[in-house]
């Protein structure tokens, strides 16, 4: 079909739309960056080519013929759907995936395990947002994330889970300064003073685990990153999740400085948000997380 013999100009109808929309001709030159001299000529050459007015103008004001009305919601139809096809095209093209997790997670077992990713899918923009508070799945900003906590969870559905372990860590030279026998008292304990309580407290643990004893910190941190460095600093006895810092047991640079372990009430989530688009990019990160927790 010889369809472009049959359109107006493509610049006079986008003008139309803009006009419609912003229901002034001064306020659609602005937004398409031209004169409003400029948009009253694309308007009066459209006129002159359907052969009816568009528009009555009255003192300081414009008012769109029916004609014009049904034009324009066609016109901003035809146009949503073109941007919404340009959109599915550059996102397959580009080929991004935005991976949302704690702080904690990100550092001790994300990025380690993200050059891997990376390498079999060379193609892939990864792009991480670490942060302590919740992070909600609502906005579409994330396509796949590892929230910790028992499902089921109101805006993403669960693909993998996998629980954890507590138990208290310090550096080797910490523990041969200590020596070995029950946590007591006069240990130098680590604490992570955190707003959200699936962290657990010393306290916590000790009254979880059944034991006796009074702590005390000696250091107190806001996030658990620091206080992990801090153990492995020789600076004291932190409370060590095994799956985030399983490099650093294996490396040496931490032990446990207690037999006495904890299993964590909740669970590190793989989630997807319920409303995302399903995209390639999305897919395989969140299959690579999935055989990743497992493995």
């Amino acid at each position: 079909m010889q369809f472009r013999r049959r359109l107006p100009s493509l610049t006079a109808l986008v003008t139309l739309e803009a006009v419609l929309r912003r229901k002034s001709f001064t306020l659609a030159a602005t937004e398409l960056g031209v004169t409003q001299a400029a948009v009253s000529r694309q308007i009066a050459a459209l006129e002159e080519e359907l052969g009816q007015p568009l528009f009555l103008r009255k003192h300081r004001a414009i008012e769109p013929t029916s004609a014009c009305v049904s034009l324009g919601a066609t016109l901003a139809k035809s146009f949503a759907d073109i941007a919404e096809s340009v959109e599915a095209i550059q996102s397959r093209s580009q080929d991004v995936v935005t991976i949302g997790s704690t702080v904690a997670f990100s550092s001790f077992w994300l990025l380690p395990r993200l050059a891997e990713f990376r390498r079999t899918n060379p193609g892939i923009l990864v792009r991480v947002i670490s942060q302590d508070n919740p992070i909600t799945l609502d906005d579409g900003e994330i396509d796949v994330a590892i929230r910790y906590g028992v499902p089921p969870f109101s805006d993403g559905t669960v693909i993998a889970s996998r629980g954890d372990i507590v138990c208290p860590v310090c550096s080797p030279d910490h523990l041969r300064r200590r020596g070995n026998g029950p946590l007591g008292s006069a240990d130098e304990f680590i604490e992570t003073e955190v707003v959200d309580r699936s962290w657990y407290g010393w306290a916590q643990w000790v009254s979880l685990t059944g034991g006796n004893i009074e702590i005390k910190p000696s250091l107190r941190f806001n996030h658990y990153t620091e206080s992990i460095a801090a153990a492995r600093a020789g600076q004291g006895i932190a409370l060590g999740w095994r799956m985030l810092i399983g490099t650093f047991l294996e490396d040496g640079t931490l032990v446990p400085a207690s037999g006495t372990e904890l299993a964590a009430e909740g669970r590190y989530n793989v989630i997807v948000p319920i409303k995302a688009k399903r995209s390639h990019a999305r897919d395989l990160a969140a299959a690579w997380l999935t055989a990743s927790l497992h493995g």
